[in-house]
């Protein structure tokens, strides 16, 4: 599933070829994803983007009039393809802008969303989540003080979307192995400085996969069409069995609410 380093490289990516430019057209070829592609895509004719933002794992294509929010889900990617580009399987959404670019919607499992929203942050589906990971508000003393009293494992914790926003699975597992913390503590049990080590790994951790444009492992790809390659520089996710890079010790696997989770016993306490 596409996380958050993975749509800030999409955005990054199709960002050059929106901005000030007018959508000529739209074409919805299948407009049945995880909700129904909104009405309203189809009035955006002539009309101006003024910009593209994120919030969470949500891109946010800007609009006198509203915005567009389109969701990746677990495999959809959105490229920039030549307007002669031979349509693929899945290829749901095509947005032509006058530069004669086409920004394409495709989704393999339809789990993914553009919807229309007249007043952007009062959706639904961005009203409630959480801190932006690599902002300054999002600090070990923030999550320590949400933690006070919880029971729930401080890898659930940093994963619920409602306190900060797209620290996925595989971003949970590098940062708690970085700040030397087990995924399945107690979230109380977890003091300041730790949790001020753990911000500082989250950050790093989200802020090097960008730079290396997402993580690969099963059908994420850039706008370019091409994979990420932070997958190259994981030092536990999708290494159980495997010696640790620090002390050689086997890394072990447990699941945690259906997530895999990969750590060393020895690194992490």
């Amino acid at each position: 599933m596409p996380e958050l380093p993975e749509v800030e490289t999409t955005l990054k990516g199709i960002e050059p070829y929106l901005t000030q430019y007018e959508i000529e057209s739209v074409t919805v070829r299948n407009g049945s994803l995880r909700w129904p592609v909104s009405a309203e895509v189809h009035d955006l004719q002539h009309e101006k983007i003024l910009k593209v933002t994120r919030r969470g794992k949500y891109i946010i294509v800007h609009f006198k009039k509203g915005a567009l929010l389109i969701h990746l889900g677990m495999s959809g990617n959105l490229r920039v393809v030549a307007s002669d580009m031979a349509v693929q399987k899945h290829d749901h959404v095509d947005f032509l802008i006058n530069t004669g670019k086409i920004i394409r919607f495709n989704d393999p499992r339809r789990f993914g969303c553009v919807l229309w929203a007249e007043n952007w942050p009062e959706h639904k589906l961005i009203q409630g989540l959480g801190l932006e990971p690599l902002t300054a508000e999002f600090t070990g003393a923030y999550l320590h003080k949400k933690a006070k009293g919880k029971k729930t494992s401080i890898k659930q914790f940093v994963m619920n979307g409602k306190l900060v926003v797209g620290v996925g699975n595989i971003y949970a597992n590098e940062a708690l192995f970085l700040a030397g913390i087990h995924p399945a503590k107690t979230v109380c049990k977890v003091s300041l400085k730790k949790m001020n080590l753990l911000v500082e790994c989250i950050k790093r951790v989200l802020s090097e996969a960008i730079v290396q444009g997402g993580t690969t492992l099963k059908d994420f790809v850039g706008s370019d069409g091409k994979p990420g390659y932070f997958k190259q520089q994981l030092n536990v996710y999708g290494r159980a069995g495997e010696p640790c890079y620090v002390c050689k010790k086997t890394l072990q696997e447990v699941r945690q609410n259906n997530r895999s989770s990969v750590f060393c016993s020895q690194c992490q306490t």
